[in-house]
């Protein structure tokens, strides 16, 4: 196991692959819930540690639906030192509008 206890990490995502049902209307914006897969020690062949995925509601997931793959990421910053365990940061709940309107600018 590593010791990195901070990173830095760019994203590039693929926009067109976002399935827009999935977008989520919040009173400050229009939010997307997606994950990201690093490892800090090994690269791809392409020179990322990475990638994010979609996320899915539980019942997808246990159906053994996963979401789509939107992109990748570089890890282009790390911090050595002695990492500690952290508690999950436990995740909102998605509320999933079926009628949403085209105003996202992609």
């Amino acid at each position: 196991m590593s010791n990195v206890s901070k990173v830095g990490v760019s994203l590039k995502i693929d926009v067109t692959k976002i399935q827009k049902q999935r977008l989520i209307r919040g009173e400050k914006g229009t939010y997307l819930d997606a994950t990201v897969f690093v490892d800090v020690d090994e690269l791809d062949n392409y020179g990322n540690s990475g990638m994010i995925t979609q996320d899915v509601s539980k019942e997808e997931k246990d159906a053994g639906n996963k979401g789509a793959i939107l992109g990748n990421c570089k890890v282009f910053w790390k911090k050595e030192g002695s990492s500690q365990p952290q508690a999950a940061a436990q995740k909102p709940q998605a509320s999933f509008d079926d009628d949403f309107s085209d105003d996202i600018p992609f």
